[in-house]
């Protein structure tokens, strides 16, 4: 039996089909009893006191319920609506069962939320066919959730873990960092990294896998863990290029479920101020001098794992004093406003320059783009590094 075979078989063993009916008449009981027994499948409750209908409910926890209309002390409209409005009883199919057929009181009970209507009491073949069917839609909505839910937990877990991979922030000294990373509802593949090279070279980059879940999540941290413990082989970590190169041939996208990734990766030399750096499709890293206009540092190729022959060219940019280099994925400017239209990134380096001259950071800059986009969830994975090199 494979894992996903065995997980939904256990969720429907988790979830039997089980019935409640709710009749002061004990004689109804015993008959709808005695059509069920025989149905090994089935689970049956019967409760006489209406007026235990929401709190038996609640303990039963059943998959359909079967409600009679006309009780002393309760009107069976009016329980329906109670029902409905009832946490634990607002899903669970209702079928209520009348005397006789009467249309306008048929069509009330579905007004106030029942999911059928039946005479009693009805066919043996069609009651036991109406409770199954209604009974499998809600348990096929439970297992839906059950899954979900298991799948918003790992996804919680996977997240948690490749923070625990990202660096600490430098807080103090020639070169001090500072970064937010926001995984979205379905995680995706962002992941940063910073170290010295050797005494006078101290690298950064920040990379952002295809897709969403756990796959690129640890993918995202393979990749990391290899530029920053030094794993790649034959590799000169001065050079932004060959660092690129070597990824897209350890990580090439057929020998990792065809996922691939982009990546910004450059190299300071603290002597001469210089940055060398290099892309594989990824936005480019933005230059923040002091009292300055903002200067991308782009370069164009493809991203790492797509095309095995790929070349990576190089550039290099001299920072001015006091400058702040900031890294992002794509996540923090691809967002929409309210109305539906889509933000660029020329309006997101405004917004950018607009909150590095008033001093602010990576924190500033997530919020000033939750308030565009009036929402505080994102779409996508976001992470935002800043290097202020003094």
């Amino acid at each position: 039996m494979s894992e996903e075979k065995g997980r939904v078989t256990a969720l429907a063993v988790a979830h039997p089909v089980v019935v409640l009916l709710i009749d002061d008449q004990k004689i109804i009981g015993e008959a709808v009893r005695r059509l069920l027994k025989d149905e090994t499948d089935i689970e049956f409750h019967f409760l006489s006191d209406p007026t235990q209908a929401l709190a038996e409910a609640e303990r039963v926890r059943p998959t359909i319920i079967l409600q009679d209309l006309v009780m002393p002390e309760v009107d069976g409209l009016d329980l329906v609506v109670r029902f409905r409005e009832h946490p634990a009883s607002r899903d669970i199919p209702l079928i209520v069962l009348s005397s006789k057929e009467e249309p306008t009181v048929k069509a009330e009970a579905f007004a106030r939320g029942a999911n059928d209507y039946l005479v009693k009491l009805p066919d043996r073949i069609e009651l036991i066919a109406r409770l199954r069917y209604h009974s499998n839609a809600y348990i096929a909505q439970l297992q839906r959730d059950e899954a979900y839910g298991a799948l918003a937990a790992e996804l919680h877990e996977a997240a948690s873990y490749v923070r625990s991979q990202l660096p600490a922030p430098i807080l103090a000294g020639p070169i001090r960092s500072a970064w937010e990373f926001v995984p979205s509802t379905t995680l995706g593949g962002d992941s940063f990294g910073y170290f010295d090279v050797d005494p006078g070279h101290f690298a950064f980059f920040l990379l952002d896998v295809c897709g969403h879940g756990v796959g690129p999540a640890l993918l995202s941290v393979s990749a990391m863990a290899a530029i920053s413990q030094r794993t790649l082989p034959e590799v000169d970590l001065l050079d932004p290029a060959s660092v690129l190169g070597a990824l897209n041939e350890a990580f090439a996208m057929e020998k990792h479920n065809l996922l691939y990734f982009t990546i910004w990766y450059g190299v300071f030399d603290r002597a001469t101020r210089t940055v060398r750096y290099a892309s594989a499709g990824h936005p480019p890293a933005v230059v923040i001098p002091a009292g300055g206009a903002p200067v991308e540092l782009r370069q164009q190729a493809m991203p790492i794992g797509v095309m095995g022959d790929a070349s990576f060219p190089a550039a290099a940019f001299r920072l001015p004093p006091a400058a702040t280099v900031y890294l992002f994925s794509d996540g923090i400017y691809e967002v929409t406003r309210p109305g539906g239209e889509e933000f660029t990134f020329g309006e997101f380096m405004d917004q950018l320059a607009s909150v590095a001259s008033s001093g602010g950071g990576p924190m500033e800059i997530l919020a000033a783009m939750r308030d565009i986009q009036n929402s505080a969830e994102f779409e996508d994975d976001v992470s935002v590094l800043a290097l202020k090199f003094d």
